[in-house]
């Protein structure tokens, strides 16, 4: 109470309270991790990201960024990738575990350059996604 208090008193706003991750911002949330794992977080990896959230929720260009600023904000709370992949694993099908694998990568590609730490990234993910090596996509 006091808190507050004085934040209003100091002129300082009050941060929105982030949403508790579910299964959808768990992946964009991952999207992020995967696409800032090189220290290189460009517009392309954005405009992927984009795509991806408006794709598999039915969102609009407008929905979908809105949607990844708050993976954004998620992301930069999250103690661990293991926290938002756990949450998958324990939500969504194997299939559908194996599209979000292909997101990832459709992230770690969309600059054009690739990276080792990508690699750890999404080596993680699978893992704790239960993903079989043979299901892992490949690099074209």
């Amino acid at each position: 109470m006091w808190d507050a208090l004085m934040r209003r008193l100091s002129g300082k706003p009050q941060e929105p309270k982030l949403p508790e991750p579910d299964e959808h911002l768990a992946l964009g949330a991952l999207l992020v991790r995967v696409a800032k794992s090189d220290s290189h977080y460009d517009a392309v990896e954005i405009g992927e990201i984009d795509r991806i959230l408006a794709e598999s929720f039915g969102l609009n260009p407008v929905e979908a960024a809105k949607m990844r600023a708050t993976c954004e904000k998620l992301e930069a709370k999250a103690p661990g990738t293991p926290d938002f992949a756990l949450i998958i694993r324990q939500n969504v099908d194997y299939p559908h575990r194996l599209d979000v694998m292909r997101a990832l990568w459709r992230v770690i590609i969309a600059d054009g350059e690739h990276a080792v730490e990508e690699d750890a990234t999404l080596s993680e993910i699978a893992h704790i996604l239960g993903i079989q090596p043979e299901d892992l996509p490949a690099a074209d």
